[in-house]
């Protein structure tokens, strides 16, 4: 009898093999077709630069979900690995160059200091009994503030020999992708061939009956969330070796798309299932999605809609895949299960070369194009100076008839490395960078240097690398300028207090810096309190309701942009513009509005609109091999109500 069923069924049986390798494959088919989209909608993705940016891209968020998956298979979670990262990475700079201690010890510090946030963590929740969620989150506030405390705020130097961690091998092969391989696998084999990878998979299937069997769950979850500190450390030393720099505020999110990229690949949040080859493809799908929108200039607002469409396709992927009784993605697989996983990763990697091939000889050197294309990376479109510096940016562009391609790196400077990473990698005729960063931007501003695609600068330069032009206000002189206005409105004497701009960001330190150095000429003013409100109105509105608690007596306040200065106003209500005067920076839309009705005193005005038509003028001449000043100078003024109908902004 079943000799005569079986050729019946062979067509369905067929059928059903497909469907099931589709489903137990979920991740790394949606990853083979988001290949072959990006390769069709665009003819700069499927070249070899941009295929390794793609893996330097994916490393950091790799590295870091690699150590989420231990937690996540045992039904944990870790908010925290974000803030451990910056954190790990701040020790081992400060510790090597302001300590001078030697830089293997420094490592190894940094190390500990990872592995230390982890089971500080495993403490909390494996012996305190708090949820994972509460005990990371706190972690999270806890090494962010700690990083920022050892800092200072400011970005602190990388050691030279750990940023060749950074560097390529060869010339070609990056070394954060080969940190990568290894780190993953060391998780699959914790995973597949350990003691405590296999209480995981069981603490996490049911840590009742886990314990039960004499599991000794709480030293277990100790080590688990311990090595979810280690990957975190290992991410932190790799992000800030590709930056030069350790960033106080580095890793901000990140938390967020390691969990993600778990998920993604086929892990459950429910614990029990996971493994470090569904992590990694989960990872170089974010990679993927975030250059590929890049590169076909889709708005960093709209790459968030899409990641998270897409984490919530894998949710409802996985509910599918256990509905149709797929197999689960756990770890202690049979052999003859790695043979047939073995297979599969065959398979896609001969689709995958199938697509390359073919993708290539259809664009076949499309990518060159009469039109000129520029790249334009800014720190942040979330305030209204930078959205100026973008307007000004494309009437020029819309003006000579350029492709002009506009990115956001929203305030972090590893997205905006890899954004510039993009550009470069696309052949772009010039880039324009308004870094986050000026020290942070120097390795990317580099690799566009080895390219001979000339780069500019506009509103902060770039340290360490070759910039065509840098066109700029000057912050220091307006700080500076700020502070006379202030000292004069005020008669040489009283209580004053400081918003600060998002700590480690160059603008802030600069305008800072200014206007301490001009408050000198005035010994009558006191400093009573200084404050970051992180270039925001929101925040400049609560820092300065906190602050007038305990300084109701103030008479003036100076805020490193305009928007905080906007929230200091709405705190002081009545006071501001009367016995309080408000002086901000940048001259905005809104900005120039209030001083115009009384409210805020003046405003260190820039020009961002001229900003951005000049830096596209001189990026273009210097594409052109034409000639082009090191430094253009935009002015900045002080506008006051006086003078403001006067400003054409």
């Amino acid at each position: 009898m079943a000799t005569d069923t079986q050729p019946s069924t062979a067509g369905a049986g067929g059928a059903s093999a497909v469907r099931r390798l589709l489903l137990d494959n979920g991740a790394l088919t949606a990853l083979i077709v988001l290949v072959i989209a990006m390769s069709a909608l665009s003819g700069d993705f499927l070249t070899t630069d941009n295929l390794l940016n793609i893996g330097v891209q994916a490393a950091v968020t790799a590295i870091l979900a690699f150590g989420v998956t231990f937690v996540i298979v045992s039904a944990g979670i870790d908010l925290s690995v974000g803030s451990v990262a910056a954190l790990s990475a701040t020790v081992l700079a400060w510790t090597a160059t302001s300590e001078g201690i030697p830089v293997w010890i420094a490592v190894l510090l940094a190390v500990a200091t990872g592995i230390a946030c982890g089971l500080v963590n495993g403490v909390l929740i494996a012996y305190g009994k708090l949820p994972p969620f509460i005990a990371t989150l706190a972690m999270l506030s806890v090494g962010r503030g700690l990083s920022l405390v050892i800092s200072q705020g400011s970005p602190i130097a990388f050691p030279d020999s750990v940023s060749h961690l950074g560097d390529t091998l060869g010339g070609w092969l990056p070394v954060p992708v080969l940190v990568m391989v290894v780190m993953g696998l060391l998780t699959a084999l914790v995973l597949g061939r350990t003691y405590i990878g296999r209480s995981m998979y069981a603490i996490g299937g049911n840590e009742e009956a886990a314990r039960l069997s004499g599991l000794r769950v709480r030293k277990q979850k100790l080590a688990i969330y311990a090595l979810s500190g280690l990957f975190a450390a290992a991410a932190g030393i790799v992000l800030a070796s590709r930056l030069s720099s350790a960033q106080p505020q580095a890793a901000q999110g990140y938390e967020l798309d390691a969990i993600a990229a778990v998920v993604i690949g086929g892990a459950s949040l429910a614990g029990g299932t996971g493994k470090a080859s569904g992590t990694l493809v989960g990872a170089l799908i974010l990679a993927v999605l975030r250059n590929g929108l890049n590169l076909l200039s889709v708005s960093a607002f709209w790459q968030q809609v899409v990641i998270g469409v897409v984490i919530a396709l894998a949710v409802l992927l996985d509910t599918v895949r256990r509905k149709a009784g797929a197999a689960p993605a756990a770890g202690g697989a049979s052999g003859g299960d790695r043979r047939k996983q073995a297979a599969t990763y065959v398979i896609a990697a001969v689709v995958a070369a199938a697509v390359v091939g073919a993708m290539s000889f259809v664009h076949g050197g499309s990518s060159t194009s009469a039109t000129q294309k520029v790249g334009l990376s800014l720190s942040t479109l979330n305030n209204p100076f930078f959205v100026q510096i973008r307007a000004g940016a494309q009437q020029e562009a819309k003006k000579r008839g350029v492709d002009l391609t506009v990115t956001d790196a929203q305030n972090d400077a590893s997205q905006q490395a890899n954004q510039l990473q993009n550009f470069t990698s696309s052949g772009l005729g010039s880039i324009i960078v308004n870094p986050v960063d000026s020290d942070a931007a120097g390795p990317s501003v580099r690799a566009a240097n080895k390219a001979d695609i000339p780069v500019v600068g506009v509103d902060r330069g770039v340290n360490k690398a070759k910039t065509a032009a840098l066109v700029a206000s000057d912050n220091i002189a307006g700080g500076k300028l700020g502070a006379k206005a202030l000292a004069e409105k005020l008669g040489g004497k009283g209580r004053i207090v400081i918003l600060q701009g998002l700590a480690g960001t160059s603008a802030s330190r600069e305008r800072g810096s200014g206007f301490a150095a001009g408050l000198k000429a005035y010994p009558g003013i006191k400093v009573v309190a200084r404050q970051p409100a992180d270039f925001d109105r929101t925040k400049g509105l609560d820092v300065m309701t906190n602050l007038l608690q305990a300084h109701p007596d103030i008479d003036g306040v100076f805020a490193e942009n305009d928007e905080m200065a906007l929230g200091a106003v709405k705190a002081l209500g009545a006071k501001a513009g009367k016995s309080v005067a408000v002086i901000g920076f940048d001259g905005t839309p809104d900005g120039l509005k209030a001083v115009s009705a009384g409210t805020l005193y003046a405003s260190v005005a820039q020009q961002p609109k001229e900003l951005g038509r000049i830096a596209v003028d001189n990026a273009l001449r210097a594409a052109e091999g034409k000639k082009v000043q090191e430094t253009v100078k935009v002015p900045v003024k002080v506008v006051t109500k006086e003078n403001v109908a006067g400003f054409g902004g």
